[in-house]
């Protein structure tokens, strides 16, 4: 006999014609979901039944690395950022350029996290916007950290207050080297008129991390109560901040 056709086959052979189609297009469900998958959904988990305090920095650097880098294991990424950092702030705060240097983390992912940053930034300013900022001093140092702490550049910053001590504007007047700042006493004053400020408070960062007040930084700041004073313009503090905390040349007694 000739060779059976195909249609043949099936008329001869129809069950065994639909065990052979139903085998070729089965789909292969052997094969294993990424080990990372499980552990992704128990973290969510008890960040969702606990909240932030039941896990540990790296835990919760986890849990945004998992949307920045989705087809990834993120725990040993996260382990290396803070290795490579010290703390979530620090690794929140890094230059993109070096956040590149950790491994798995390219230029969208270390983008992501410095947008992260800045929505902290933001929201840290809002808590003081509009408000009495001497009956809001935490909030104050709170936000002069989260946008100051770790600039690897020294950066001159201004609040400005209204009559009531609201704050009105918030302004970088000076970004200088690792460890000075040019400041103006004229051009603060000038700034604080054209807003109509009626007090200001002085913050710049230290990039060692110290934040004792050098005798420059007392100088400077004296030179801006003297320009200011006479058109009515008081500086309440002097604020200087590092990666180990912060000074105000008030509390101290400097000014």
């Amino acid at each position: 006999m000739g060779k059976t056709s195909d249609d043949d086959e099936r008329i001869f052979f129809p069950e065994r014609s639909v065990k052979s189609l139903a085998k070729a297009t089965s789909v292969d469900t052997s094969v294993e979901k990424p080990h990372y998958l499980g552990h992704r959904d128990r973290l969510r988990q008890r960040f969702a039944a606990s909240g932030s305090e039941a896990l540990p920095d790296y835990e919760l650097l986890e849990l945004l690395l998992f949307r920045l880098i989705p087809r990834a294991d993120t725990k040993p990424v996260a382990k290396a950022l803070l290795a490579r950092f010290g703390t979530l702030a620090e690794v929140l705060g890094a230059p993109v350029a070096r956040l590149e240097e950790i491994r798995g983390i390219g230029p969208a992912a270390a983008l992501d996290l410095k947008i992260v940053a800045a929505t902290a930034q933001r929201a840290a300013r809002s808590e003081i916007k509009g408000r009495e900022v001497l009956s809001s001093w935490t909030q104050v140092l709170g936000y002069c950290r989260s946008v100051m702490a770790f600039e690897e550049r020294e950066q001159f910053r201004i609040l400005f207050l209204d009559k009531k001590n609201t704050l009105i504007a918030d302004e970088v007047q000076q970004v200088g080297t690792v460890d000075h700042t040019p400041v103006y006493p004229r051009e603060v004053v000038k700034r604080a008129l054209e807003l109509s400020a009626t007090a200001i408070i002085l913050a710049h960062n230290h990039p060692s991390g110290d934040p004792t007040p050098s005798r420059a930084d007392i100088e400077m700041t004296k030179l801006v109560i003297e320009t200011a004073k006479p058109l009515g313009i008081a500086v309440h503090d002097h604020i200087i901040i590092g990666k180990k905390g912060h000074a105000s040349m008030k509390g101290l007694l400097l000014i």
